[in-house]
């Protein structure tokens, strides 16, 4: 079992940055891919950034070079940069980790809420 907290939603203008930050614990050994979703009212969860072990990134257009993701081992953390924020940006934020290579499981933190004001 992994167990995902999320911290670092709010508020914020338009053209501001947040940064959000994903502590994981359980059997993070497990862990390959850790990624951030979200998703706003009315509309499915969608990738917006996700890490791999070994360091590689995807990012979709929407978000790219807009947010950074990275992700520190030793603090078995992963944070999510987010600059120049938009109103579309606007969505409960989730933090997820996959274990497994064949089978993946994946694990989802509780959300947390961002809202970028005009």
């Amino acid at each position: 079992q992994v167990q995902l907290v999320e911290s670092g939603g709010g508020l914020v203008q338009a053209g501001g940055s947040l940064r959000l930050s994903c502590a994981a614990s359980g059997t993070i050994f497990a862990i390959n891919t850790m990624g951030w979703y979200r998703q706003a009212p009315g509309k499915q969860r969608e990738l917006v950034a996700k890490i791999t072990s070994g360091g590689s990134t995807n990012y979709p257009d929407s978000v790219k070079g807009r947010f950074t993701i990275s992700r520190d081992h030793a603090k078995n953390t992963v944070y999510l940069q987010m600059n120049s924020l938009k109103p579309e940006d606007t969505a409960v934020y989730y933090c997820n980790a996959q274990t497994g290579a064949t089978i993946t499981l994946d694990y989802w933190g509780q959300g947390t809420q961002v809202t970028v004001s005009s």
